[in-house]
């Protein structure tokens, strides 16, 4: 196995004046070596994890980080910049730059080995021994472990001596077995400040077990120690989560505190032992990606917030949950990973989230958590019902049950069979939509007052509307209820008794007695004028949806446009106006991957090799409906591709209205196309706007100031950079 780094794979010197640019320098040197095998791929993959969360650090670091399928061998790459790169950390531009690469299929082993390099990033001797290093051979032997830094402490000769790549036996022996040695361990799934390998905050060994509370031997042993759990967890699971462990570890230590930490992260991990779960006073969950097991910690004070905070905060972290604890506030249950952050202060809404998240942005998360869970079952049922119709005709609605009567031989039976399937498949959507909105806010907790409140607003005829106000209802409720100080011998029979009772019947009296029927009525007005559109009103309605189709190509924005489009035919007999919403909504999306795959056919040479590779995938995305095949072109190139897709989406959704077009299902592409009213128009309207996202693209691309490497682009000279680095770099907006 080869090294993970080596001097090859350092600059000292590292120009770059943005984190596109750094991480093309980094990766051209892994691809010289050979451990990267498509440059613009593997970038491609780099911008893409960049996109989920900002990877600087404080302390001017920056660890861009993925996993490829354009990676050999898991590689380490440093670059230090004498300006600067803006990475998205808080406290500014980082110095020190780490791009990690691992292969799609990286064993534990090598995992291990990078994760931690992630917790010594947190040790300030060693972040200030990499700004001092002057030959590249030196730093790569520190962050490889084969040697340790000078404490920062040390003399100016001290610390040049840690440039010299030999030598240092004698100097930093013990040193360097201290940094092997964590080296070894520091990949391990579970790492505790008060683990047998460490101290407690009073210098005596720790077993992690409750006799340290009381002491030994009958002897005092001061306060008794406040014990907390975390878990730890990043979407690659390779930097974030073993950077916060050890920042929550380190601050455990400066406070007192025994920390004990599940790093859930690429290299599995391995589950807290229960009994030092019983034994903690606290909860931190520091994740981007959702807690495994989570119901292990309910009952507990508990701080839920995003992988960043718990690097950046981890003192005002470990201070929160004390202050919970004192105030006797526990948590049953988290809430929902996606958007969870730490209780605190304040109503319901105002309780989850990252700290600094706005009201819409965590009440976006909670929608998306209902919407996302409902759309299978709106697909299902859909294309249950359109198959009905399209083997028994339109009355096919008012056939016999199949339970009454159903015969083997005759296709009526079975296009009945089908429709009642659908039909059954639809009676829960509004329950599941409410049931998970619920779920978003308060976990598990809220599954229950959720499917109560979205059946009752199936009952009064709230509808879609009543689904919404019925989950958020049903959270906050939860929420609420959890806030109360309980006594600990009630707290057993919180989740499964208390909770969902109290929660349930408060549900159901809003949604029955206080907010159903206004609901309901709205709901009503808006059918109404839904169904009376006609002409150049739903015409503009078209546009408007197509705008928001391809906005930001399965985005927020993508998502209630086709959430609006999917309520209006979530009934057993829709309206001729929402099958037509319905189908702009389909046409429109299909837009944007096709237009893509078609441009980098035509002009392939506006696009790099990634690119046009991506455009063969994009047809048969376009095609099956799936927007999200036109992201790669939109995040290489947004202020070209966005409003091209934008614009073909608009004359489509608006020609599909014009023609009048309907779809009874909410999915299916191409393949639902005979089950589309005038599908002959309705593929009309498609090309149109195809054509016109592609001509916009090309002509945007084209007008274009030719970037440096253009012509060798062009000639095929380049070896790693093919076409142009324009086109290649992905940028953000």
């Amino acid at each position: 196995m080869s090294e993970m780094i080596t001097a090859d794979l350092v600059d000292l010197d590292l120009s770059a004046d943005s984190k596109q640019a750094a991480a093309r320098s980094l990766a051209g040197r892994m691809a010289a070596l050979g451990r990267v095998t498509d440059l613009d791929g593997f970038l491609a993959d780099v911008a893409a994890r960049e996109a989920q969360a900002p990877t600087g650090l404080d302390g001017g670091i920056g660890i861009p980080h993925c996993r490829s399928t354009h990676v050999t061998e898991p590689t380490l790459a440093f670059g230090r910049s004498a300006a600067g790169i803006d990475f998205g950390a808080p406290d500014g531009p980082a110095d020190l730059v780490f791009l990690i690469a691992a292969p799609a299929g990286a064993d534990d082993a090598h995992l291990t080995i990078l994760s931690a390099l992630a917790r010594r990033l947190m040790d300030a001797d060693f972040t200030a021994a990499l700004r001092s290093v002057r030959h590249p051979a030196a730093a790569a032997a520190l962050i490889r472990g084969d040697r340790a830094p000078e404490p920062a402490a040390d003399s100016t000769e001290g610390a040049e001596s840690t440039d010299d790549t030999e030598g240092t036996e004698g100097k930093a022996g013990k040193e360097d077995k201290a940094g092997k040695e964590g080296t070894e361990g520091a990949g391990g799934a579970v790492e505790a400040v008060g683990s047998p390998a460490s101290t407690a905050a009073d210098g005596r060994p720790s077993d992690g077990t409750s006799d340290e509370r009381a002491g030994s031997g009958g002897e005092a042993a001061g306060p008794p120690v406040f014990r907390i759990v975390a878990v730890t967890s990043c979407p690659t699971g390779i930097a974030h989560t073993y950077m916060a462990a050890e920042a929550l570890e380190n601050a455990g230590r400066a406070a007192g505190v025994e920390v004990v930490v599940e790093t859930q992260g690429s290299a599995g991990f391995t589950r807290l032992d229960p009994a030092v779960i019983a034994a903690a006073d606290g909860v931190i969950f520091a994740h981007d990606v959702p807690v495994r097991d989570k119901d292990r910690f309910a009952g507990k004070p508990t701080v839920d917030v995003r992988v960043a905070a718990g690097i950046n905060r981890p003192g005002e972290l470990i201070d929160e949950v004390r202050r919970k604890a004192a105030r006797g506030e526990t948590t049953p249950a988290a809430a929902h990973a996606a958007g969870a952050g730490g209780a605190g202060a304040g109503t319901p809404v105002e309780r989850s989230g990252e700290r600094g998240d706005g009201y819409g942005t965590k009440l976006r998360t909670w929608l998306m958590s209902g919407v996302s869970y409902m759309v299978p079952f709106v697909a299902a049922g859909g294309l249950l019902i359109a198959l009905g119709f399209a083997i028994g005709g339109y009355r096919i609605d008012k056939a016999p049950s199949v339970v009454d009567h159903f015969v083997w031989t005759q296709a009526g039976s079975w296009a009945a069979l089908l429709f009642q399937i659908g039909q059954v498949a639809f009676a829960f959507l509004v329950p599941v939509l409410a049931g998970y909105i619920a779920y978003g806010m308060a976990d598990r907790p809220g599954l229950v007052p959720g499917f109560v409140g979205g059946s009752v607003a199936l009952t009064v005829d709230a509808g879609f509307l009543g689904g919404l106000a019925a989950g958020l209802i049903s959270g906050g409720v939860v929420m609420a209820v959890q806030r109360v100080r309980i006594p600990a011998v009630m707290r057993g029979i919180m989740p499964v008794v208390v909770i969902p009772l109290l929660s349930s019947a408060v549900t159901g009296f809003l949604m029955f007695v206080v907010i159903g029927k206004p609901i309901a009525t709205a709901q009503r007005a808006m059918t109404d004028w839904l169904s009376d559109l006609t002409g150049t009103n739903a015409v503009l309605l078209g546009a408007l949806l197509g705008l928001m189709m391809c906005f930001d190509l399965g985005g927020p924005v993508n998502k209630v446009a086709y959430t609006f489009a999917t309520a209006g035919i979530a009934v057993s007999d829709p309206s001729g106006s929402a099958m037509k919403i319905m189908g702009a909504v389909m046409a429109a999306g299909m837009v944007p991957p096709l237009a893509m795959a078609l441009a980098t056919t035509v002009r392939g040479r506006l696009f790099n090799r990634t690119e046009r590779e991506n455009g063969k995938a994009a047809w048969v995305l376009g095609l099956s409906f799936i927007t999200e095949g036109a992201i790669p072109f939109a995040a290489a190139d947004p202020l070209r591709v966005i409003p091209s897709a934008m614009a073909g989406g608009a004359v489509t959704g608006a020609l599909s209205m014009a023609f009048g077009a309907t779809l009874r299902a909410p999915h299916g592409g191409i393949f639902v196309v005979p089950l589309i009213g005038n599908p002959l128009l309705y593929l009309v309207a498609i090309a149109a706007g195809v054509v016109t996202t592609t001509a916009l693209v090309i002509v945007l691309k084209t007008l274009r100031r030719p970037a440096p490497d253009a012509t060798a682009g062009a000639s095929g000279a380049t070896t790693g950079q093919e076409d142009s680095a324009d086109v290649a770099q992905p940028v953000t907006v």
